[in-house]
């Protein structure tokens, strides 16, 4: 995806693999590297061309917010009753954040967020005590799912109501920051807290790669650290030369 960045650099090869969205420039802003990325943020990326890269805290266990619907969905698609009461509540918990969907859906498949970290190896993702809300993982988890998706079952429909995420959520909030800002970015799910400090998520994905952070600050904070994050992205999971990177 990234790669595309400095298309001087490219093959058509490569580009064919990173796919056309990415076709665009760094945005103005985007200048510190990972090293600098300030801890409140947590980034993973991970990269079809075999290589991943993170921030020093990507396997730090977080709240998951609403990132935890994206396991209680691919859990209840793929070992659910097949309900279309199920495709309906899966859908309003991507595309529009619904908290109300969500329990609903722990309540009928409680064993879900565990079961699918068991399967896809998320090590810091469990279950909370309370319920779906208070669920933890890390980037570098959410990352790893996303990407094992696109490899094992490219046309679930999480990736369609990613993609088709709407641009306010059940309760109102604007669904537009974060890892959504990343050039080539084809689908969104977003994540926030409504107690307490501000703290938000999202999770993205594009072709051949998924970017994932979390962030004890703002949606602008995360969309800041996520951007400064970007040219040490383009170095270190995609080969290219630092001498070619917009700083």
């Amino acid at each position: 995806m990234i790669r595309r960045l400095i298309v001087t650099s490219l093959t058509a090869a490569t580009l064919s693999i990173l796919g056309p969205g990415a076709l665009c420039a760094l945005p103005a802003n985007a200048g510190t590297g990972a090293e600098e990325t300030p801890s409140r943020t947590s980034i993973a990326v991970r990269s079809s061309l075999g290589t991943s890269w993170g921030t020093a805290n990507e396997h730090e266990a977080r709240g998951a917010l609403s990132l935890s619907k994206l396991f209680l969905v691919d859990y209840a698609l793929r070992h659910g009753d097949g309900s279309a009461t199920d495709r309906e509540l899966g859908e309003r918990m991507i595309r529009f954040s619904d908290d109300g969907a969500a329990s609903a859906m722990e309540g009928k498949y409680p064993q879900a967020i565990n079961a699918i970290a068991a399967e896809y190896g998320l090590t810091a993702t469990r279950s909370g005590a309370g319920d779906w809300s208070t669920a933890i993982t890390s980037s570098a988890d959410v990352a790893d799912f996303l990407h094992a998706k696109q490899l094992r079952d490219a046309g679930s429909p999480i990736f369609t109501w990613m993609a088709t995420a709407g641009d306010t959520a059940a309760d109102g909030t604007v669904q537009d920051w974060g890892t959504a800002r990343v050039p080539g970015v084809l689908g969104t799910k977003w994540g926030w807290s409504d107690l307490g400090a501000p703290e938000v998520a999202s999770a993205s994905y594009g072709t051949g790669f998924a970017v994932v952070a979390l962030t004890r600050g703002t949606p602008e904070d995360q969309t800041a650290d996520v951007l400064g994050a970007l040219p040490n992205v383009v170095i270190d999971v995609l080969g290219v030369p630092a001498w070619l990177v917009p700083r």
